[in-house]
């Protein structure tokens, strides 16, 4: 997209956009904009780039680490450990006060070097170093994702999540998780080690230790591969997921989820 000027290094999306950071750490928004999505003041509905006005902060300038998206909400993490947001705060998922947050704001109440950010459908899940594990839930507990949050998370590895659950794939390669489980969203008892995982909008994919790939929670959209139940979940259990139309060199380096899709990619090991 030349547009963005520079080479993509970080994007996210929201229900109705997208957001792109280049790597001069400008920061780019296109879609609608009903609850300050577009970051840039006002509602806006543009499909065209629009980029955030003197942004990070000039006096503050801090490389961007880190951007994710809820529905209708947006978050960047600086390479400084502070956490700004925009959209729609009314739960306080864009920290204090919980309103509509028209242009980037800054979190004042997390107390630590945030490193990570994700955003679940009324939340931010924050994190800080692995060695300590300080991690924090903004905004809605619906679903219990703040009152079961486990008092740290150390070690972790990477973090992800849903609508209305939280991920937390630790190095020993187990996923530790709360939250929504209606649907079988948190790992199944006996799942493999894992060495990446990506989160939907209510399930998950992942890509094992071993190289093969699983998936689990609501699969009614054929998301979570074929062996569901009858209200469409894989509940419980996992899927393996077929990886065996790619060429016998190919070998599978990633995951990605959205809402009620799935992608995995591979590269050939022989080049």
């Amino acid at each position: 997209m030349s547009a963005l000027g520079n080479e993509v290094k970080l994007c996210s999306a929201f229900w109705d956009g997208s957001i792109f950071v280049n790597s001069e750490d400008e920061v780019y928004t296109a879609g609608l904009g009903s609850k300050g999505e577009q970051g840039i003041g006002g509602i806006l509905a543009s499909m065209a780039l629009q980029m955030l006005p003197n942004f990070p902060p000039v006096l503050q300038w801090s490389k961007i680490v880190d951007v994710a998206c809820g529905i209708d909400h947006a978050v960047i993490v600086l390479e400084d450990g502070t956490v700004y947001g925009w959209g729609n705060g009314r739960k306080g998922q864009l920290s204090h006060p919980g309103e509509v947050v028209w242009t980037p704001r800054r979190f004042t109440d997390v107390g630590f070097k945030v490193l990570r950010a994700v955003c679940g459908r009324e939340f931010t899940y924050l994190v800080g170093e692995p060695s300590s594990g300080r991690h924090t839930i903004l905004g809605s507990n619906k679903w219990n994702v703040q009152s079961q949050a486990p008092a740290s998370v150390p070690h972790w590895k990477d973090i992800g999540a849903s609508w209305g659950s939280i991920f937390v794939l630790e190095k020993s390669g187990r996923i530790r998780s709360w939250g929504r489980n209606d649907h079988g969203q948190l790992p199944p008892h006996g799942l493999p080690q894992i060495e990446m995982f990506a989160a939907g909008s209510e399930h998950v994919i992942a890509l094992t230790k071993e190289g093969k790939v699983v998936s689990w929670g609501w699969g009614e959209h054929g998301n979570c591969g074929s062996g569901t139940d009858e209200n469409g979940d894989v509940k419980g259990k996992w899927n393996d997921i077929p990886t065996h139309h790619l060429d016998h060199s190919g070998k599978v380096t990633g995951v990605g989820a959205g809402c009620a899709t799935s992608f995995f990619w591979a590269r050939d090991i022989e080049t």
